[in-house]
């Protein structure tokens, strides 16, 4: 299973992400991904709880409908459905939320070039390095650079029973999911390789995730989870809680196991107990948009201190959007950065999207379909 953007061969003409939030999936004819078709469905709240245990999936039901509806308007199946039945299963890339996967930095004196001897080392040292057991999750990796006697590699771990998960929703939905790959990773396929490193940011309202990539090389990649997914086996109703995670620093080159802020994280709540869902949703939103001004703070301060260049522009994917992250970071006094959207009007086919499906929401699936 491929869960790393850069891989031998072509991808699926399908793309299809799975938000907390909703769905969204796109379709592209080639390579150069000129997005054709996009489609969108909302998902109710808590239907969708990514994390790294199991019961990322809390209605299954629902969100495998949702994936099916969308695939369906970008493919144009509906209609071969209700003519001819469903047919073989089409292949289709699938990106899953960045709170499902960790992706880690390493370092190594000397490594294998074959896939096959390597994998055993890079599992070995995530040993270490993860919250869940190495040798029961899915791991890819990509040499991002060798030399002067050090092989970095980026590294991507998911939990294979919640990567089950995610792949059964789209089986159930009658499509094959022939790739995986995390949002932010997927967003950034997307990127042209310049000279010039990039700002990104990734946001929702329960996750972000912060970037920077120069000259198709990843140099940062940092994620903070401000939804709780804490069922511990079988999946449990999912209530308004709040617990930030931030991952701490293990090494100059490795993200290692995130951590709580604080005993009770930002006010955690429970929103059907204390309070009612409005103002719980008000609550969570200005938690979130706290916690997003945050995470580029520190991104900007990392990219200059290790460019020794200031950010001229940040650019945005994910749920919230270009506009409404321009004013978090204009009410927590951050200034300086031009926010734009990763996915540009020239990414689009004329008329491929309507203002039911923002640009924010395509960056993910865009790159996913790109190679």
């Amino acid at each position: 299973m491929e869960i790393l953007p850069k891989t031998l061969g072509t991808r699926p003409r399908l793309a299809v992400e799975v938000r907390a939030e909703g769905i969204v999936a796109a379709r592209a004819e080639d390579a150069a991904a000129l997005l054709t078709t996009v489609a969108r469905v909302d998902l109710p709240d808590g239907a969708v709880a990514p994390g790294l245990k199991v019961g990322n999936i809390v209605d299954t039901f629902c969100v495998s409908a949702a994936v099916r509806k969308a695939l369906d308007v970008v493919s144009g199946r509906g209609s071969e459905r209700a003519e001819r039945g469903a047919g073989r299963l089409r292949d289709v890339t699938l990106v899953v939320p960045d709170s499902a996967a960790r992706v880690l930095f390493l370092d190594f004196d000397q490594l294998p070039s074959k896939a096959a001897e390597a994998l055993p080392l890079v599992r070995f040292r995530l040993k270490k390095l993860l919250p869940f057991d190495a040798d029961d999750a899915m791991v890819s990796y990509q040499v991002m650079s060798n030399e002067k006697g050090t092989i970095k590699l980026l590294a991507v771990a998911i939990p294979k029973a919640v990567l089950e998960e995610y792949e059964a929703v789209v089986l159930g939905a009658g499509y094959l999911p022939g790739a995986v790959l995390p949002s932010t990773l997927a967003a950034l396929a997307g990127l042209d390789e310049t000279p010039s490193p990039s700002l990104v940011v990734n946001a929702g309202l329960g996750a972000v995730t912060t970037a920077i990539v120069q000259a198709g090389t990843l140099l940062l990649h940092r994620s903070v989870d401000m939804s709780a997914n804490a069922n511990v086996s079988a999946p449990v109703t999912v209530v308004s809680t709040a617990i930030p995670l931030v991952d701490r620093e293990s090494s100059a080159q490795e993200w290692a196991q995130q951590e709580a802020l604080g005993p009770e994280g930002w006010g955690r709540f429970d929103a059907d107990d204390v309070m009612p869902a409005s103002v719980a949703r008000e609550i969570g939103m200005e938690t979130a948009a706290r916690e997003v001004a945050q995470a580029v703070s520190v991104a900007a301060a990392y990219f200059e201190d290790s460019l020794q260049t200031v950010p001229d522009q940040l650019l945005v994917a994910g749920t919230l959007g270009a506009e409404t992250l321009s004013a978090v970071m204009a009410e927590s006094g951050l200034e300086g950065l031009r926010v734009r959207e990763m996915v540009d009007a020239g990414m689009m086919q004329a008329g491929a999207v309507t203002a039911s499906v923002p640009r924010g929401w395509l960056a993910g699936v865009r790159g996913a379909l790109r190679n």
